[in-house]
């Protein structure tokens, strides 16, 4: 079997200021369409707001994220602790490097990066849109 998995993230109308924060934090291209640039949206259940995304893809080395933003009466708080994406690091200083980009950009710790029970080092951090993002490097703790 042959696949691929990439995460889709359903923003609550912030798409258009979210992609591109996570193009700045991990490169690669970055691919976004909104709504705007359909032909027509007449046929749709839902009237798109004004420059909301309708899909956007962030292909970058190691990570592919997709998304888009929501539509509805209730749209989705992201800061949940139920869903985290894990990353992997070759060493501390990258994983270091992550968490001090996020933080500086208005993201929060949710967990000290420190030498887990398992001998990995590890940590959580949740960024400004409220996704967690949890860090690891492994084996480098005793």
């Amino acid at each position: 079997m042959s696949m691929t998995c990439a995460p889709y993230i359903s923003f609550p109308g912030n798409a258009s200021e979210a992609f591109p924060y996570y193009h700045e934090l991990f490169g690669g291209e970055l691919s976004l369409m909104t709504y705007d640039q359909f032909p027509s949206t007449d046929d749709f259940p839902f009237d798109p707001p004004h420059g909301s995304v309708a899909h956007a893809t962030l292909a970058a080395p190691g990570i592919t994220l997709t998304g888009g933003d929501a539509m509805g009466e209730s749209l989705p708080q992201l800061r949940n602790d139920v869903y985290s994406f894990l990353l992997g690091f070759d060493t501390e200083d990258e994983a270091r490097a992550f968490l001090a980009k996020v933080t500086d950009s208005g993201g929060q710790m949710a967990m000290p990066f420190e030498v887990a029970p398992w001998g990995d080092r590890y940590g959580q951090v949740h960024d400004r849109f409220g996704i967690r993002w949890d860090v690891v490097v492994p084996g480098t703790g005793g």
